[in-house]
C-alpha cells in the first residue's frame, strides 16, 4: 500500500488538471513528477530505458531523466511534437499501434492519457507489451469514457453521446474540439482494459488503480460500473513474463 498517495497530493493533481488546456506546461510538469514517483513503486528507474508512447512534445522527458532513466519519446502527430517549439531531441514519429521498436528492447513502456485517442487501443497495448523486456514494466493510464472528463473539452455532454457532444461544441464554439469523437477520441472503458490485461498471455497484471486518488480510495478500481466514472483516470501496471 502506497501511503504517499495522500489527499493533498490528489488535490494538487486536480488543481493542476484544471489548467491542462490553458497552461499545459504547468499541468504536465506536475503530472510528470507524480508519474515518476508513482512508477518508482514498481521499478527503480535508474539506468533503465523508458519508452513514452504518445509523449507529445516531451513533457515527461526531464522528470524521467532526473530519475536516471534514458528517455525515448514517441508521438504520431507532428503538431504535438512541436507544441513547445522544437521537438524533443530523439523523439520518434510513429503510431502507437505499430511501434518501430524491436521486441524486448525497453525496460519500461509508459503511456499517459493516450489510449482513449487510439482507434485500436488493445493493439497499442499489445505493442507496448511486445517491446518490453522480459521482467520489464508496462505502465498504461487513460481516461475512461464515462469519467467526468471522458469527453475531454466536450464534457459533460459526452454522457448524451460522443457525436452529439461534438456537434454541440462545434455549434457553440464555431470550431471543432481538439479531441474529435470518432476521429481522435474514442469510448474506451476501464472494464475492457482490465479484461485485456487479465487475458494478456505475455504479461501479468500487478496493479490497477485510480491514478489521481489517495491510497485509501484505490478500491474504486475493483468495482465494476463504479470504476468507469469514479476512477477519473485509471492505471494498469503489468510485468512482462520472464
Amino acid at each position: 500500500m502506497n501511503r504517499s498517495a495522500t489527499l493533498s497530493r490528489s488535490v494538487s493533481l486536480f488543481q493542476a488538471f484544471l489548467h491542462e488546456q490553458d497552461d499545459p506546461e504547468r499541468f504536465y510538469s506536475v503530472l510528470a513528477a507524480d508519474s515518476v514517483a508513482q512508477l518508482s513503486r514498481w521499478v527503480d528507474l535508474s539506468g533503465t530505458t523508458v519508452l513514452d508512447v504518445g509523449g507529445g512534445p516531451g513533457y515527461f522527458a526531464d522528470a524521467f531523466r532526473g530519475a536516471g532513466a534514458r528517455y525515448v519519446g514517441l508521438e504520431p502527430d507532428a503538431g504535438e511534437m512541436a507544441a513547445r517549439g522544437e521537438p524533443e531531441p530523439g523523439t520518434l514519429r510513429a503510431s502507437g499501434e505499430e511501434l518501430p521498436i524491436r521486441t524486448g528492447a525497453v525496460d519500461v513502456c509508459y503511456s499517459s492519457n493516450v489510449l482513449e485517442h487510439v482507434r485500436r487501443p488493445w493493439t497499442m497495448a499489445d505493442e507496448m507489451v511486445r517491446v518490453t523486456k522480459p521482467g520489464g514494466t508496462v505502465f498504461l493510464s487513460f481516461t475512461p469514457w464515462f469519467s467526468p472528463w471522458g469527453g475531454h473539452e466536450t464534457a459533460p455532454w459526452h454522457y448524451l453521446g460522443g457525436h452529439r457532444a461534438r456537434r454541440r461544441y462545434r455549434k457553440r464554439m464555431g470550431a471543432e474540439p481538439k479531441n474529435k469523437f470518432g476521429e481522435s477520441l474514442f469510448a474506451t472503458s476501464a472494464g475492457a482494459a482490465l479484461k485485456w490485461a487479465r487475458a494478456c498471455p505475455d504479461a501479468e497484471l500487478v496493479a490497477a488503480l485510480p491514478r489521481y486518488h489517495p491510497w485509501w480510495a484505490t478500491w474504486v478500481a475493483r468495482v465494476p460500473g463504479l470504476r468507469e466514472f469514479a476512477s477519473w483516470n485509471i492505471v494498469l501496471v503489468l510485468r512482462k513474463h520472464g
